[in-house]
Order: structure tokens, then sequence, then C-alpha cells
């Protein structure tokens, strides 16, 4: 996701939320992952720069991007909560051996879905499509 420091700033504020050194850290992280981190994750990432952050500061600033609907959270059946900030229309490619998940994004995918959507009278609140398959990592340790 697209979106700077100045534009988080803004947003935060105009929401009442505070901005700390901390949570625009945590923010970058996540709308910068391409692999649909954990809460854990982002935990111990975020603790190398900042050495006093807590858990709850990080579970409490996802909460707010889910909030504001910039990111996704991926309920896995065999995993924690992942969490993801493609917006797009987009399909999550999940290995079920290593966990990795990748977004695959196409016309056909975006079409579908539209269609969808217009079939279902546009009530659609969000998506969330997940297709298993076992990844280009996981295939050549055969």
């Amino acid at each position: 996701m697209d979106i700077n420091d100045e534009k988080l700033i803004k947003l935060f504020h105009s929401r009442g939320f505070k901005v700390t050194p901390q949570r625009l850290g945590i923010c970058n992280y996540v709308l910068k992952s391409t692999d649909h981190p954990s809460a854990e994750k982002i935990y111990s990432n975020i603790k190398k720069k900042y050495k006093t952050i807590s858990r709850a500061t990080v579970y409490k600033t996802i909460a707010l991007l889910k909030e504001m609907g910039l990111i996704s959270e991926l309920n896995l059946n065999t995993t924690p909560s992942r969490y993801d900030p493609n917006q797009n229309i987009h399909v999550n490619i999940i290995c079920p051996k290593c966990n990795s998940i990748s977004d695959y994004e196409s016309e056909v995918v975006e079409e579908f879905f539209l269609n969808l959507k217009s079939e279902l009278d546009n009530d659609i609140l969000g998506q969330n499509l997940d297709v298993y398959k076992i990844c280009e990592t996981c295939s050549k340790k055969k």
C-alpha cells in the first residue's frame, strides 16, 4: 500500500488517535509487507528498532489499521492470524506446507468479483478468497 507518514499522521489525527514513532514504525512495516505477517512477526521485527515496545502496542495498532480499512485479517485454520495490506481484489495463494502467502491479482479475478458483487446486489462488505497450493520452494524440496 502506498501511504506515507504524513498521510498516516493525518488519518490517525482525524480519528482522534495519537501518533508515536512506534506506531508509525508498526504501520510502515505492516503496510509495506508482502508476506502477510503475524502479530508476533510484526512485534519481533519492530522490537529490533524500538527496544521497549510492547506487544499491546502492536496489537492495538493492528486493530486501528483494521478499523481504518488499511489491512485485512486472514484467519487461517492452522496458524495465528496474518495481516494483509493489499486491499485490491486478489486471491491469497497459501502454501499448506510452509504457510507462506502470496497475492495473485488478475483481470479474471476482478471480473469474477464484480460479477459476484452485482449478483449479490452490491451488498458485499469485503472479500477474502484463499487458494491452497504448494509453493515453488516447497515443491523443490521433494
